[in-house]
Parts: C-alpha cells; structure tokens; sequence
C-alpha cells in the first residue's frame, strides 16, 4: 500500500475472491499480496486469509475478512466513469451478474454486497450543462433509468 488514503473492505471470508473479481474485471488492476493468519481469531482460525491487498483501477484496497455480521450500503460506494455504452454495459453487467442486483440511477450492487455507480461521462456532462433546462431534461431522462442509456442522456442534452 503506497497512497496516504487506502479502502478497505470488509467482508466475510471472501476477501481472495472478492479481489480477484475486482482485477480481471477493471484495467490497471492486480493482486499484491494475500497475507494468512498467523495464528486463530474469532471467526477465522491459523492459516485462513486474513487481508488481501490489490490494486483497483490504479486505487489501494485491501479485501480484510473481517467476519460476518457487517454488511456494505448505500452509504458508500464506487463510482467508474465510462466513456459509452458498451463500457458501460461492460461494467454494469459484470457487477450484477452472478448474485448481483440493479438499483436505479446508475447503481447497482455486486454478489459481495458492494454498491457502484456506473456513470457515463455524458450523463455528468448534463447534470452539469450551462443550461438550467438541459440539466432538468437530463435529471428527468435519469430517473426513469436504472442502468445508465447514453443515447437517451444525449436527447435529453439536445432537447429531443
């Protein structure tokens, strides 16, 4: 862990897992070290995986299996920018696939119980158009959206 600020996510015996899903699917992603109990814990005994530390998107994290009984929510959660649709399908489909599940207005949360913002650039662009009305038809087209349309953001922009 190199930065001064690091995320660590709590989980509950699926810290390697969690990880290696997190790295095959973003770029500039890998796991760095996967450290095991040196001795028992409650929870976990000697040899368990205790923390596995990886990079996200260029991001320190560390998966901690920290036990069950704490669960992620909406308080806090990952946002990826996407640069057009297919990105954004990309990312938006592999999170909820497999135990995920869709929320609305560009969130969605994967099987480990993180939540994700997966946002368009384009939709950002509106929400923080010049124009007062293109911000309000671009709110209006998002809230009827769960996974992020790029063309139906790019209407709305351009007043149709």
């Amino acid at each position: 862990m190199s930065d001064k600020l690091a995320i660590c996510l709590w989980l509950d015996g699926t810290a390697e897992e969690a990880a290696g899903f997190y790295c095959s699917l973003f770029p500039d992603s890998e796991i760095g070290s996967i450290e095991h109990s040196p001795g028992d814990y409650p929870g976990g005994k000697a040899g368990d995986v205790l923390t596995v530390t990886f990079t996200l998107l260029g991001q320190d994290v560390m998966g901690l299996n920290g036990g069950a009984n704490t669960e992620f929510t909406d308080a806090v959660s990952f946002q990826v920018f996407t640069e057009d649709q297919e990105e954004t399908d990309h990312y938006w489909d592999a999170p909820t696939a497999s135990g995920g599940a869709e929320m609305a207005c560009s969130w969605c949360k994967d099987r480990f119980g993180v939540r994700w913002q997966v946002i368009p650039r384009v939709l950002m662009q509106g929400l923080g158009h010049d124009d007062v009305a293109v911000r309000a038809r671009v709110f209006e087209a998002m809230q009827q959206m769960v996974k992020i349309d790029h063309s139906a953001i790019e209407a709305a922009i351009a007043g149709h």
